[in-house]
């Protein structure tokens, strides 16, 4: 009898652990999935910024020019670690120069390295899954003519079992999808606006709180989340509690300055380097957008 239950156990424990090696593989996209998609080098630098590339790989303490070589080494902590963010610079030894356009799709999309690891979500990925592939295409044509730089990636600060890469295919199997929370109801405005605000602006990932598993809680997209950092907190955006109309938000992604005349501050203000880049149209389907979030007082 003990004979037989044990192995009835070592049975269930071979399937348990070929069904997590299955379910928590590194999946990327069809090889084909890129065919036939040509860079517009115009919308890849509308895409750099609108997504915000430099505020999170620029050296730390970059000003002006020195905002486009995308050396990395700014610190992210959170309660799993520390992160930080690697160079994807052109170069080809420490940088993403030796990347295709697959190579950054498949990053961007999927969580997946060139060399088929399993990113950490720090990479917000739970929201570039829903950039059009054509965007990244260009994207990728774009950061190709950025500076260089040859300053070597620093390796992240996460310890036990945080650590374990392979355990991100079932964080993934939990949270990465393409679904929109704004789903229906939309009009053209209001789905650009979507698309800037959930894919490419990824705004979800620090406004909106998390699970105890670093999943986004969606029932309160854009309600506002404790700062990772451990000091403050980042703001309700919603219609439930920034009264701001639609030219006072637009006004605010335009020149970071409020209704009440204070000026953004802290990471925001990066951001607003960023969206005040962009066209007038877009920063008022952000604003038009962000008046069809569900409410959260």
């Amino acid at each position: 009898m003990l004979k037989a239950l044990f192995r009835w156990a070592v049975a269930l424990a071979l399937v348990g652990a070929a069904v997590f090696w299955w379910v928590t593989r590194p999946q990327t996209l069809p090889a084909d999935a890129l065919a036939g998609l040509e860079p517009d080098m115009a919308r890849g630098e509308a895409v750099f910024y609108a997504a915000g590339c430099a505020s999170c790989h620029a050296a730390p303490g970059a000003e002006g020019e020195a905002k486009l070589v995308l050396a990395g080494g700014r610190s992210f902590p959170s309660p799993f670690g520390t992160f930080l963010a690697p160079n994807i610079s052109p170069d080809p030894a420490h940088g993403i120069g030796g990347w295709s356009a697959m190579d950054l799709a498949n990053a961007m999309l999927k969580g997946v390295s060139p060399d088929g690891a399993h990113y950490f979500p720090a990479f917000p990925y739970g929201s570039y899954a829903k950039a059009e592939l054509g965007d990244v295409v260009s994207l990728h044509a774009y950061l190709m003519t950025l500076p260089s730089s040859a300053e070597p990636s620093k390796p992240h600060e996460v310890g036990l079992p945080f650590n374990i890469r392979r355990s991100l295919g079932g964080w993934k199997f939990l949270f990465l999808n393409q679904d929109w929370v704004v789903a229906d109801g939309l009009t053209e405005a209001e789905t650009q606006g979507r698309y800037l605000v959930e894919a490419l602006g990824h705004c979800g990932e620090c406004h909106t709180a998390r699970n105890p598993l670093g999943g986004m809680t969606l029932s309160a997209w854009l309600g506002g989340a404790p700062n990772p950092s451990g000091r403050g907190t980042i703001p309700n955006i919603t219609p439930g509690k920034l009264s701001w109309s639609e030219r006072d938000i637009a006004e605010y992604l335009k020149s970071g300055f409020t209704p009440d005349f204070d000026s953004a501050g802290g990471h925001m203000a990066d951001v607003i380097e960023n969206t005040a880049k962009l066209t007038d149209a877009d920063r008022a389907a952000i604003a038009a957008y962000l008046k069809k979030v569900a409410p959260i007082e």
